[in-house]
């Protein structure tokens, strides 16, 4: 598969912005597999146009993954890039917007303070591993599972996550 090229950080915002911008005028097309993509994300993102408190923007991510086991990183724009390039192991950090959207603040407030929204979206981002793949088995895992489920609902993996987390709950 060939390599993308790396982009830089105002090429990201840039990217995010267009996705903003594209998301606000309604223009969408059932054919376009980014369209889909980005369906999948948190409704947080820049796909929704939704505002949060005075007409602020919700927080919209992107995430620097690792690439491999060398220092070598690729940064992504969605989780469901992220998703589909199988990344294990990625941080997220804002690029647009200045308030959580309604939808983040409920899946912080599910995490009970065991998680920050930087870490439901790192954590959103990435497949294949903890904590879509293993068991719930601490109160703390539980609550980031709560968020994550609130926060990630199109995630490829969440019906296992849901899964665990029910067998934690009994």
């Amino acid at each position: 598969m060939p390599r993308r090229p790396r982009r830089s950080a105002t090429t990201v915002a840039v990217l995010a912005l267009g996705l903003a911008v594209t998301a606000l005028t309604g223009c969408s097309s059932a054919d376009d597999i980014t369209d889909r993509a980005v369906a999948e994300e948190p409704t947080s993102s820049a796909s929704t146009g939704a505002s949060g408190p005075s007409g602020s923007a919700p927080i919209v991510f992107a995430f620097t993954c690792a690439v491999g086991d060398g220092p070598e990183t690729e940064t992504y724009t969605t989780a469901a890039a992220v998703w589909e390039d199988g990344r294990t192991s990625c941080t997220a950090a804002p690029i647009t917007g200045t308030e959580p959207s309604e939808q983040q603040r409920s899946a912080l407030a599910a995490t009970e303070g065991d998680a920050t929204l930087e870490q439901l979206a790192a954590a959103c981002a990435v497949s294949g591993t903890a904590p879509w793949t293993g068991a719930v088995t601490s109160r703390s895992q539980a609550h980031l599972a709560a968020g994550l489920e609130r926060y990630c609902p199109g995630h490829p993996e969440i019906d296992r996550l849901r899964d665990a987390l029910d067998t934690y709950r009994g």
